[in-house]
């Protein structure tokens, strides 16, 4: 005797589509809609139940409503040369008004009150040409405002670190003084001692403010370097 045609509606109707690259799991979602007014209940069945995770595999679809089931397929090696040969069947079948166990229930069903639905599997990989088009439109779409975003950063950025050079002008300009203070009296006691000392406080007083001005011109370049650096970016 023929199953009775499937009450329940598939979406999609004949195909499960996935879409590589096939290096990590690949999910197509499967809607199942029972336009009816019993609740139904389904099993989902793979010829390849090692390559595949579904979930839900089995349950029961309330009358009038939809439920959706994620068809995960696991990591392979993808052979462009292979067609697939998995397919999947959503099997169903009117729930009994009495019932309270489902598997029970699928082990008592007769042949006559099962329905059955079919789906092939297809692999694909997508093409050089979709991925160029892909990753050129995704700039092209965003630049704008990613231009006004990250200028206003910029802009942000280069004025806070003005008011640090700034600040740094002014840190340097007091030191530069405390320092002229302490050397000239540093050279006035060294003069009394003698010739040697005053030659010996000289060379400090020099190297000393040259490492002052050396601190302060490699600050303004590594700011310098950060301001081109972002915009470079």
């Amino acid at each position: 005797m023929a199953r009775p045609e499937q009450v329940l509606v598939l979406e999609p109707q004949h195909e499960l589509k996935f879409r590589g690259p096939f290096t990590d799991v690949v999910t197509a979602n499967l809607k199942l809609t029972n336009p009816t007014d019993r609740n139904v209940c389904f099993k989902v069945k793979t010829t390849a139940p090692r390559r595949y995770c579904v979930r839900p595999n089995s349950g029961i679809i309330d009358a009038g409503t939809s439920i959706n089931v994620s068809v995960m397929l696991q990591p392979f090696d993808y052979d462009p040369n292979e067609k697939s040969k998995h397919k999947f069947m959503v099997l169903s079948m009117l729930a009994p008004y009495d019932m309270t166990d489902m598997e029970g229930v699928w082990k008592e069903a007769k042949p006559e009150e099962l329905m059955d639905s079919k789906l092939r599997c297809a692999f694909e990989m997508p093409l050089e040409n979709d991925k160029a088009t892909e990753y050129a439109s995704l700039p092209v779409a965003s630049s704008a405002s990613l231009d006004d975003g990250e200028g206003k950063k910029i802009m942000e950025e280069y004025k806070r670190l003005q008011a640090d050079v700034q600040r740094l002008r002014e840190e340097n300009k007091q030191i530069r003084e405390n320092d002229g203070l302490r050397k000239r009296k540093l050279a006035a006691a060294a003069a009394d001692s003698s010739p040697s000392s005053s030659v010996m406080a000289s060379l400090a007083t020099r190297d000393e403010g040259l490492s002052t001005r050396v601190v302060a011109l490699c600050v303004l370049f590594f700011v310098i370097g950060v301001i081109i650096g972002k915009l470079a970016l």
